[in-house]
């Protein structure tokens, strides 16, 4: 388990470095540091819980912990997220998405043989939304945004791995698609900042579109296909009669919610005449289509779903 942790940090290095400048320097210098601290961590508590130490208190658990917390670090859930935000700072986007989704797989299926304390884990939920819906207010530079949306989403991922662990697979796939034809249409348009994505989605309104259904789609706004994940948890929370934490779960991702709104509005009611000085590459509306033709097809797979469901 770990010798693969460490395979798959050494090959994202490379990867990182690929961008010759000293912004992808730093930031493959900040994401190893990060995760040799949080394997060190696991290498630690992996060798203490197998020697099974005769101590009156019970070590076990609190190595147990410690264990969880590099596994926290290395998704980076709250408040174990300090590297996170910043680290996606310094990527171009095809490594960024691959921070955002493919190096969490790992993370999170190990979480699910090691979860020993459920309140530990709530505590790392409740801080991931938190976050995500009082910092995340401030932010106008889109790769920002969607590292802390990564954050909220680990927080909902998390919970679901406490209720039943099928789910989660469910919520990281359609997280994961709706961040690929997010990320695509950032990179087609070459924007990092608010101001430019407001200005250059004047130009073509099926990509504007195409953003405002994966956006609120990206924020669980019902009947989107992204609130189907988050439907299901809370349905089993119910179930369960875990009322509390599921009241909190919807107050606090109403705080993000009202984030992506903002921005959605925004951009489909606001129409600005300045002149973009920044280029951008030529935009294949057919590949658009393509890569968004889950987009088109959301209010009826969702309804159908539901109705299964």
């Amino acid at each position: 388990m770990w010798i693969g942790l460490e395979i798959n940090l050494l090959s994202i290095i490379p990867l990182i470095r690929r961008t010759k400048n000293i912004i992808a320097s730093e930031a493959a210098l900040k994401y190893f540091i990060t995760q040799a601290l949080a394997s060190t961590l696991l290498l630690f508590s992996i060798i203490i819980l197998s020697l099974n130490l005769p101590y009156n208190f019970n070590i076990n658990l609190y190595f147990s912990l410690i264990l969880n917390t590099s596994l926290l670090t290395k998704i980076g859930a709250a408040p174990f997220h300090f590297w996170f935000p910043e680290i996606i700072e310094g990527l171009n986007w095809n490594i960024r998405l691959i921070i955002l989704t493919w190096q969490k797989i790992a993370p999170i299926i190990l979480l699910t043989y090691f979860i020993k304390r459920i309140t530990y884990l709530i505590i790392a939920i409740i801080f991931s939304l938190l976050i995500r819906g009082v910092i995340g207010l401030n932010q106008t530079r889109l790769r920002k945004i969607l590292a802390y949306s990564s954050i909220n989403h680990i927080g909902w991922i998390l919970r679901t791995l406490i209720v039943i662990e099928t789910i989660w697979s469910y919520y990281f796939i359609i997280y994961t698609i709706i961040t690929i034809n997010i990320v695509f249409i950032f990179k087609q348009l070459n924007i990092f900042h608010l101001k430019q994505l407001f200005t250059s989605l004047n130009y073509n309104y099926l990509v504007k579109f195409f953003f405002i259904i994966n956006f609120l789609s990206l924020g669980g706004l019902p009947p989107f296909l992204g609130f189907l994940p988050k439907w299901l948890t809370i349905q089993r929370l119910v179930k369960r009669n875990i009322f509390i934490i599921s009241t909190l779960l919807i107050i606090i991702t109403l705080i993000t919610l009202y984030f992506y709104l903002r921005i959605t509005f925004t951009t489909l009611l606001l129409k600005t005449n300045e002149i973009s000085y920044y280029s951008h590459n030529q935009i294949n509306n057919t590949l658009i289509l393509t890569f968004n033709f889950i987009a088109l097809i959301r209010l009826l797979l969702s309804t159908v779903l539901f109705n299964f469901l």
